[in-house]
């Protein structure tokens, strides 16, 4: 079976992403353990998260942006309806029902 690599982006984008949690974490003055017990995973999970590691659940990302209050910014800016794009293509093609 091959294995599987991460790409650099990805990797990349997963370090700044633990960064940016652990950063939230400090500014509040919350302990890992803190945090871990708010989003219902161990210290060992968050720190594997805090340090860029990829491979932790959507799940573990989203219960720890719960935990910081950091949940609705998330959903917030990967939603496609607040670009101009988004909006462009929707009032041009989705019906009006699903529209925001």
């Amino acid at each position: 079976m091959p294995v599987k690599t991460t790409p650099a982006r990805v990797r990349r984008a997963g370090e700044d992403i633990g960064a940016q949690l652990a950063a939230w974490r400090k500014l509040q003055d919350l302990t890992a353990q803190q945090v871990a017990e708010r989003a219902g995973i161990s210290r060992d999970t968050l720190r594997r998260l805090e340090h860029g590691e990829v491979g932790v659940s959507m799940e573990t990302v989203l219960g720890v942006a719960r935990a910081l209050g950091a949940l609705d910014r998330l959903v917030e800016a990967l939603d496609p309806w607040q670009t101009d794009l988004g909006r462009a293509r929707a009032a041009a093609s989705l019906p009006k029902r699903v529209r925001r």
